[in-house]
C-alpha cells in the first residue's frame, strides 16, 4: 500500500512537471497552474478508472486520501507553518494604521459572510427542490467564510496596490482563521442539538475569548523566542527556533483551548517586530525570511496538489452541480455585502472605499482551510453535497478569481505608470 511519503513524492513529482510545462506555455500564476494542473490529474485518474478499472483505482486512492488524515494534517500542520511564514512578510506599519478595520472584517464580517451564505443557499435550494436543513446550510457558511492566506499572498505579490489596502488584504486573511474555526465549531454543536452556544452573546465572547487568548499566547511566545535568539551566536540555530515556535505556539493554543491561528500569527508579528528593531540581527533576519520563504513556497506547493486531489472522494451528481453553479455567485455576493457594510461604516469616503471594497471582494479566495473543515464534517445525508460545493466553490476562487483579479485591481485603479527614464548623464 502506498504510504503518506510515496503520496508526497508523487504530489513532488508532478508539481514538478506542472511547474515546468506552464512556465513554459501558459504562464499562469504558480498557485492556479498547480491546481488546475492537479485537477486535470484527477480528471484523467477518474475517466480512465470508469473505462478500464470499474472505479476500484478511484476508491484506492479515495482510502489513501482518508487514511492520510488530510484535514489534521492541513489543520494542524501545513496551517501553522503557511500562517506563521505569512505573518513574518506583513507590512507592519500598515497593520498598526487600519488594525480596527481588519479586526472588524476578521470578526464581525466572517459571520456576517456565513449568516448571508447560509440563508441564501438555503432559500435557494428550497426553491430548486433540493433542500438542506438550514443549521447545514449555516456550518457551509463558516466553512466558506475565511479567506485564503496563502492563495491571497501569493497573487497579490505580482500586482501593484496601494499599501494599506495590501496590508488591510493580508491581515484580514491571516487573522480571520480564528474567527472561523470558533464559528464552524458553534455552527456543528448547534445541528448538534445544542442550543446554550448562541444567544446573550456566547458566539461573540467565544470569539473573544479564543481571539484574545490566542493573541495572549503568540505574544508571549513571540517574546520568549526573541529573547532566546539574543543570547544565542548561532545563526543557522534561529531558524530551528523559529520552526519550533511555529508550531509548538500553535499546538500550546489548542492545548489551552484559544485560537491556534491568531497565536501563531501574532508571534511571527511579534518576533519579526522585534528582530527589527535589533540591528545585529540584520543577518539573522535575512535568513529568517530567506528558510520561511522556501518553506512556504514548498507547502504552498503541496497544498494545492492537495486539493485538486479531493476531487477523487468526491462525487458530482448532476445536484451538487446545479448546487455549486449556484453556490458560486451567493458566495460572492455574501463577500461583497460582508466587506462592504464595515468598510462603509468605517470610512465613509465612499468612492475610496467603493474600489477598496471591490478589490477586497474579488480577493477573497478561498483554500485549503475551507477544504479542511469540510472534511471533517460528519457523516451524514448532507455531507456529500456540502463537501461538493464546497469544493466548487473553493476551485472556482482560486481559478476564476485569481486569474482575473489584476484585471480587476486595473479596471478600479488603473494600470500602473511606468518608471520614468532616468536622466541623460554628460560624457
Amino acid at each position: 500500500m502506498m504510504s503518506t511519503f510515496d503520496l508526497a513524492a508523487i504530489l513532488l513529482l508532478l508539481a514538478a512537471v506542472i511547474g515546468v510545462v506552464n512556465e513554459r506555455t501558459l504562464a499562469l500564476p504558480r498557485p492556479v497552474a498547480l491546481l488546475l494542473g492537479s485537477l486535470l490529474v484527477s480528471s484523467l485518474i477518474i475517466g480512465a478508472d470508469t473505462l478500464f478499472g470499474h472505479g476500484a483505482v478511484r476508491a484506492s486512492l479515495r482510502d489513501r486520501i482518508v487514511q492520510a488524515q488530510l484535514p489534521h494534517v492541513l489543520l494542524d500542520g501545513f496551517l501553522a507553518l503557511l500562517l506563521f511564514a505569512g505573518s513574518l512578510h506583513v507590512d507592519l506599519r500598515r497593520l498598526r494604521q487600519r488594525a480596527w478595520t481588519i479586526l472588524v472584517l476578521a470578526t464581525v464580517g466572517v459571520v456576517l459572510a456565513a449568516l448571508l451564505f447560509a440563508f441564501g443557499l438555503w432559500a435557494l435550494l428550497w426553491l430548486v427542490g433540493e433542500p438542506i436543513p438550514l443549521g447545514w446550510c449555516f456550518v457551509l457558511g463558516a466553512i466558506l467564510a475565511p479567506t485564503d492566506a496563502v492563495a491571497v499572498e501569493g497573487l497579490l505579490a505580482h500586482i501593484r496596490l496601494p499599501r494599506t489596502l495590501r496590508a488591510i488584504i493580508a491581515g484580514e486573511s491571516l487573522f480571520n482563521d480564528g474567527a472561523a474555526v470558533v464559528l464552524f465549531t458553534t455552527a456543528l454543536l448547534l445541528v448538534g442539538g445544542r442550543r446554550d452556544v448562541i444567544g446573550h452573546g456566547r458566539l461573540a465572547e467565544a470569539i473573544l475569548v479564543e481571539g484574545l487568548g490566542g493573541a495572549a499566547v503568540g505574544a508571549a511566545a513571540g517574546y520568549l523566542t526573541w529573547w532566546v535568539v539574543r543570547v544565542s551566536k548561532d545563526s543557522s540555530l534561529a531558524l530551528t527556533i523559529s520552526l519550533a515556535l511555529a508550531l509548538s505556539t500553535y499546538r500550546a493554543a489548542a492545548a489551552l483551548g484559544v485560537s491556534g491561528p491568531i497565536a501563531v500569527v501574532t508571534a511571527g508579528l511579534v518576533l519579526a517586530w522585534a528582530l527589527g528593531r535589533v540591528a545585529e540581527h540584520d543577518r539573522w533576519r535575512t535568513s529568517l525570511l530567506a528558510f520561511w520563504s522556501m518553506v512556504d513556497d514548498l507547502l504552498n506547493t503541496l497544498l494545492y496538489m492537495l486539493i485538486g486531489f479531493v476531487m477523487l472522494a468526491i462525487d458530482l451528481s448532476w445536484q451538487a452541480l446545479l448546487a455549486i453553479l449556484l453556490a458560486v455567485p451567493l458566495a460572492l455576493l455574501a463577500r461583497l455585502a460582508s466587506v462592504g457594510g464595515p468598510m462603509l461604516l468605517l470610512d465613509l469616503k465612499v468612492r475610496r472605499t467603493a474600489r477598496a471594497v471591490g478589490v477586497l471582494t474579488w480577493a477573497g479566495l478561498r483554500g485549503g482551510v475551507s477544504i479542511a473543515l469540510a472534511l471533517i464534517l460528519p457523516e451524514t445525508p448532507w455531507r456529500g453535497l456540502l463537501l461538493a460545493i464546497c469544493f466548487g466553490v473553493v476551485i472556482f476562487t482560486v481559478v476564476a478569481q485569481g486569474l482575473l483579479l489584476p484585471r480587476v485591481v486595473i479596471a478600479l485603479y488603473g494600470a500602473p505608470q511606468p518608471a520614468p527614464p532616468a536622466p541623460a548623464t554628460a560624457e
